[in-house]
């Protein structure tokens, strides 16, 4: 069948995109950054982190790149002051949120959240840390998994059902509240439905997810390997 292809304006550009594409893909293939940290190519979107936040050209809202279809005819902007300074606020709060300490964390120089802090030039947060005293789960016998660095992100969740297929993480609670668990909050150690295979320690944005055993300047996450196999489990399935 052939491509229904549609025409939108990103920063003034216009570009041509296939129907049903959303906002944040369009805006990669014509090589427009959209800064992310929840999404990863080949998992379903989950607009968890909502730093991905365009503009809609006329109109006051803002709407998230990485869930939301592109339309024919939208007009986009996708890097302001408005968006910068609603994306350093995001960055701002998650780092406040948890224990984002840098300076003893496993994966600095490897982080996600690190290296979007300082490319939106952000060294502190200007809010109280909150820092509550979160589990650490060092039961498994190869991984950690420690709450106090989590942003919630759900591409732990994600590939471990959807690449994988063995659902072993979800979230539990509401609100601030809310938290990574494994196999209904019991110990990751336990979890029958492990295959100890690391995909989710790959796809971990911070150091919430790690190796034991790994030294910062050795870490090595590889979440390209995750999307190759997403794609070519997708291809074999169609």
């Amino acid at each position: 069948m052939p491509l229904n292809l549609i025409s939108a304006r990103i920063d003034g550009e216009l570009i041509a995109a296939r129907e049903g594409q959303t906002i944040l893909e369009a805006a990669r293939e014509h090589n427009r950054h959209i800064p992310t940290l929840c999404h990863l190519e080949g998992l379903k979107p989950a607009g968890a982190c909502r730093v991905c936040m365009v503009e809609l050209a006329g109109s006051q809202r803002m709407v998230p790149a990485c869930t939301t279809p592109l339309q024919d005819g939208m007009s986009l902007i996708t890097n302001s002051p408005a968006l910068g300074k609603y994306r350093g606020m995001i960055v701002e709060l998650l780092l406040s949120e948890r224990n984002h300490v840098c300076s003893v964390c496993v994966s600095s120089g490897s982080c996600e959240l690190q290296s979007l802090a300082q490319s939106l030039g952000i060294s502190h947060a200007r809010y109280p840390h909150t820092q509550p005293a979160l589990h650490v789960d060092m039961t498994h016998p190869r991984y950690t998994f420690d709450s106090n660095r989590c942003i919630l992100c759900t591409r732990c969740i994600r590939v471990c059902s959807e690449i994988e297929g063995a659902a072993v993480w979800e979230v539990a609670h509401r609100g601030v509240a809310s938290q990574i668990v494994s196999d209904l909050s019991g110990p990751w150690g336990s979890a029958a439905g492990c295959t100890a295979c690391g995909k989710c320690v790959q796809v971990c944005p911070t150091g919430a997810l790690v190796e034991k055993n790994r030294l910062s300047h050795d870490r090595y996450k590889n979440s390209e390997s995750i999307t190759r196999l997403s794609k070519r489990r997708h291809t074999m399935s169609t």
